[in-house]
């Protein structure tokens, strides 16, 4: 079964919250507000904080400049990823990855499902690495963003966390990258 390893010591991870939204604010951005207190309250660095517009260009050049940051291990995004036609955030993420991490969004998803129900399939929840960098991309709401963090990331961010985590993997997320720098 699934454990902490207390003979382990517990690593903290340098994270950013993204929130996309055209309406929210610092003083009203619920869901952002949120993973900032529980990752904090997990034991982790906030890295950076910031609230972009739902446009395409926008996102991209602020993720651009975060997982391209040496101080920023993981990015954490809130908002943007239903089915309107303002929803990019997916399809901002998904163009950056180096490597997916589809298992993320589904189980997610099947967590979401008993909480409620079929509505789930509306998010489209995603994950995956780009230059290193961790990059979730979590629904605007802040339930979702509690049960995102709360049943997955602050496992999978804990490098105490057995049988393996996001965390003992840092160091090796660029190995193709180096094996090529090193042939060259």
């Amino acid at each position: 079964m699934p454990k902490i390893d207390d003979s382990r010591s517990f690593l903290p991870v340098n994270i950013a919250v993204l929130t996309v939204s055209d309406s929210r604010t610092e003083m009203d951005d619920k869901s952002g507000s949120l993973l900032v207190k529980r990752l904090q309250g997990a034991g982790h660095h906030l890295a950076d904080r910031a609230i972009i517009p739902d446009e395409k260009n926008l996102i991209t050049a602020h993720l651009a400049k975060w997982v391209k940051d040496p101080q920023i291990d993981v990015v954490l995004a809130t908002g943007g990823t239903g089915v309107t036609g303002r929803d990019v955030t997916p399809e901002v993420f998904e163009a950056m990855y180096d490597k997916q991490v589809p298992g993320f969004g589904e189980l997610f998803r099947m967590l979401s499902f008993q909480k409620i129900g079929t509505s789930t399939i509306q998010s489209r929840a995603t994950a995956g690495v780009s230059h290193g960098t961790y990059m979730f991309a979590l629904p605007g709401s802040p339930n979702a963003c509690k049960d995102a963090w709360d049943e997955i990331l602050v496992h999978q961010l804990d490098n105490r966390f057995r049988p393996c985590n996001f965390v003992e993997l840092m160091p090796r997320l660029n190995e193709k990258v180096s094996a090529v720098n090193r042939s060259v």
